[in-house]
This record gives structure tokens, C-alpha cells and sequence, in this order.
């Protein structure tokens, strides 16, 4: 499709104030939405299916996902924006006119002002974890500005910075979710290629605004400028929440870093930040003068070097693997010291490998890590501003993205695009 055309979407009314009985055994309370990866599932289509009846007694995660559909706005009297979608495995993206539920009594309306481009939003459009459905908005690092606010809304005023990322939904009720880590709850919502408890589409940030509930919302620091924030919303608290969690915060640590992308850079400048010593690892010496003189690595290792890898064994408390492709796993494990950690973060669609005496003989681990929890994200963004940590960006109006994306692809960004939304004019 023509990147001028546009394409009206037409939504099913829905009326959020009914009432709907909850099956004794709901399909949603025990869905296969199992993600071990950030696979955006569509298995919440029974919920269209619920009758208009008051229910008996239901069970506390029923109940709380009553309350949550009766406090979602109607899609039925929401706004009519543009956005960019993708309409097939091309991943092309061109405008796309949809209708946003109106705000809800714990909703935010945000007017988007910037977007990150991840390269998740890549494996996305293009149906690359095959569980993709069109139209699709992208977009899960947003910075907007409040223009509107639930009756029920305490943390945000009109007029506030904001930011939104991954998610946009939880269950509330299980254990990650209580123990206030909802990005591992298995029933979260996913801030596009999903859909909200009532069966709508989510819709992501590549859009004039967005209607986000309060709980998914972090306030962006005042000494933070909103297109730097972006990429920090995913790029940098998926490096921030495993530093945090595994107490590789101290000073002190030699790090190394596997991979120099959007997610890669922002090892090196987090962990530069906590004050450790930073090894760079990259397949080639492409990247030195980067990783050196403008990141301020300490050390740059080049994979392929088989002298230069040996002499770093037992060298480092942790690897922070950031590449996005399969790689064997073997060549890094024997740079980690004794119980150091193999930190996996950029996502696979193939097995990888590893010989167990490698992880055995040096009591070492390989482990994961899935963004941040909101709390950690409001944390992190505070500790960038305290600290002077910033991404790298190169910022583009919404009419180049697709060159963004088929850049992003052949690794051509340093190292991170973000769309100024709120400058392209979308609803003009």
C-alpha cells in the first residue's frame, strides 16, 4: 500500500459499564500465554464471548478483571487518530486511521511526542516470532505529554511528561504481579500485538496518542529531555532491572558487554556509570573506535581472536549478551570468572548451545532477563538523570521510518532511532 493512502478501521461498540458472568472456569484464568519470549499472543477472544449477567461469587482474579473491564473506557466513543501500521509480513509501515478507547476513570490520554524504534518492533511487523496479526502499530518506547485524565487518576496531571513501554496490562493478582514484577505476570498486556481485557487491539506509540492506564506510566524527570528518554523505557531498564536484581550494581565489577546495538550501548553507559571496568565483545574490530573513545569502553575484545580471548579468560564478573541472532555461547563462558553470570537479552527464535562442563567446572550461569518492572523503570530514569547517563539517538520524522527500519536491520544506527511523533504532523 502507497505510504499516502489511509485505511479506517471500524470497531464493535462495547459497553464498559455492563456486568459479565465469569465462567466457572474461565478460559483467560489459564490461557497459553506462557512467554518465555516477547511473543505478542492473541488468546483473550473468549472475553468477547461473556454474557450480560451478574455473577454469584467469582474468584479474586475474576473479580479483578471485572473491575478492570468495567474501569476501561468504550472503544465505541474514543478518539479517531492515525498511526503508522504495518498490514502484512512486509513489514511496511504506512498511515493507518483507528479509533482509541476513550479514557477510562484510571486512564491517561497522552499525546505522543516521541517513539524509540527497538528492534523487537522489527521482529514484529515482519511476523518473525510468527504470532503476529495486522493492522499493527508499533512502538513501545513513549514519551507523551498528559492531555487528559480519569476521574480516578492520582499520580498525573495534564501536562505532564510521561512515558509508557512493553506493557500496558497485568492480572494484578498473581505472584509476580504482587511481588511488583507484572512484566513476568503471564497475563500481561502487551503495549501492541495484543489485546486489552474487553478484546480490543492494542495499539502501540508510532500514533498520535495513546490511552494508557496510570499503573503502566512512569513520570519522565525534569532534567531528562524527552527523545533521550525514549530508548530508556526499554533499551535501558532491560540493562538497568538485571544489574539491579543479580547485585551487580557495586563498584568495582569488570563487565563485559556482547554486542554494541541499542541495547548493547546502553551496557557500556550503565555500567560505565556504576563505576566497572567495561570489556566491549564484538565479531570484529568494526566497532573499537566506538566502543573506546565515544562510549568509553576500558577494553574491547574481538571474538574471532583466539589469543586475544584466551588471555581474557576468568577475566569477568558478567556478560551482558545483547545480540538479537543465534550465536554459540561456548566462546564467551570461559571469559566469566568463578560464579560469574551470562546474562541473555536480545531475543532468539532458535535453540542456542553450550557444552555443561563449561558452566559446571566454573560454578557459572546463564540466565535472563525481561525489561523492568514500572517501579524499576521510574528508578532507572532517575538514576540517569543523578548520574548524566543518556542514550545515543538519531532522531527522524514518522515519513522515513521504514528506511529507519531497513537501516536498523543491516545495523546501520548509532544506536538508536527515535520518531518524533509529535513533529510529523500524523493528523494533519
Amino acid at each position: 500500500m502507497a505510504a499516502s493512502s489511509r485505511e479506517s478501521v471500524g470497531e464493535d461498540e462495547y459497553d464498559a459499564t455492563s456486568t459479565y458472568r465469569i465462567p466457572s472456569t474461565p478460559p483467560f484464568l489459564s490461557p497459553p500465554r506462557h512467554h518465555h519470549l516477547p511473543i505478542f499472543p492473541h488468546c483473550l477472544e473468549a472475553h468477547l464471548r461473556m454474557t450480560q449477567h451478574h455473577a454469584p461469587s467469582l474468584s479474586p482474579t475474576a473479580s479483578c478483571f471485572l473491575i478492570s473491564l468495567r474501569k476501561m473506557g468504550s472503544v465505541a466513543t474514543g478518539r479517531t487518530i492515525t498511526g503508522w501500521a504495518a498490514r502484512d509480513a512486509s513489514g511496511i509501515l504506512s498511515p493507518y486511521t483507528f479509533t482509541l478507547r476513550k479514557t477510562g476513570p484510571e486512564d491517561v490520554l497522552i499525546k505522543v511526542l516521541f517513539c524509540g524504534v527497538c528492534h523487537t518492533d522489527l521482529h514484529q511487523t515482519k511476523n518473525d516470532l510468527g504470532r503476529s496479526k495486522y493492522p499493527m502499530v508499533p512502538g513501545h518506547e513513549v514519551v507523551g505529554e498528559v492531555a487528559e485524565v480519569g476521574a480516578e487518576v492520582s499520580r498525573f496531571r495534564v501536562g505532564d511528561t510521561v512515558g509508557a513501554g512493553v506493557i500496558v496490562g497485568c492480572c494484578r493478582e498473581c505472584a509476580p504481579c504482587k511481588a511488583g514484577v507484572e512484566q513476568y505476570c503471564n497475563k500481561k498486556v502487551w503495549s501492541y500485538n495484543d489485546v486489552y481485557a474487553d478484546g480490543k487491539p492494542t495499539q502501540g506509540g508510532f500514533a498520535s496518542a495513546m490511552v494508557v492506564d496510570q499503573q503502566f506510566l512512569v513520570r519522565i524527570p525534569s532534567g531528562l529531555a524527552p527523545e533521550q528518554a525514549a530508548p530508556l523505557l526499554c533499551a535501558g531498564v532491560t540493562v538497568y532491572s538485571p544489574l539491579k536484581h543479580f547485585g551487580l550494581t557495586a563498584g568495582g565489577l569488570r563487565a563485559g558487554i556482547l554486542g554494541l546495538g541499542g541495547v548493547g550501548h546502553m551496557g557500556v553507559k550503565f555500567a560505565k556509570a556504576m563505576g566497572h571496568h567495561v570489556t566491549v565483545i564484538s565479531s570484529s574490530h568494526r566497532k573499537r573506535a566506538e566502543a573506546v573513545d565515544h562510549l568509553g569502553a576500558d577494553a574491547y575484545l574481538v571474538s574471532s581472536d583466539e589469543d586475544a580471548m584466551a588471555a581474557a579468560a576468568d577475566s569477568l564478573d558478567y556478560i551482558v549478551d545483547t545480540v538479537p541472532a543465534f550465536h554459540p555461547l561456548e566462546r564467551f563462558l570461559p571469559l566469566l570468572k568463578l560464579d560469574g553470570k551470562l546474562i541473555l537479552l536480545g531475543v532468539i527464535n532458535q535453540p542456542l548451545q553450550f557444552l555443561t562442563p563449561m558452566v559446571m567446572l566454573g560454578r557459572k550461569s546463564i540466565t535472563g532477563s525481561f525489561i523492568g518492572s514500572m517501579q524499576e523503570t521510574q528508578e532507572m530514569l532517575e538514576f540517569c538523570v543523578e548520574r548524566g547517563v543518556t542514550s545515543t539517538i538519531e532522531v527522524v520524522k514518522m515519513e522515513y521510518v521504514n528506511e529507519a527500519f531497513r537501516r536498523l536491520e543491516r545495523n546501520d544506527v548509532r544506536y538508536r532511532f527515535v520518531v518524533d511523533v509529535a513533529g510529523s504532523n500524523l493528523d494533519a
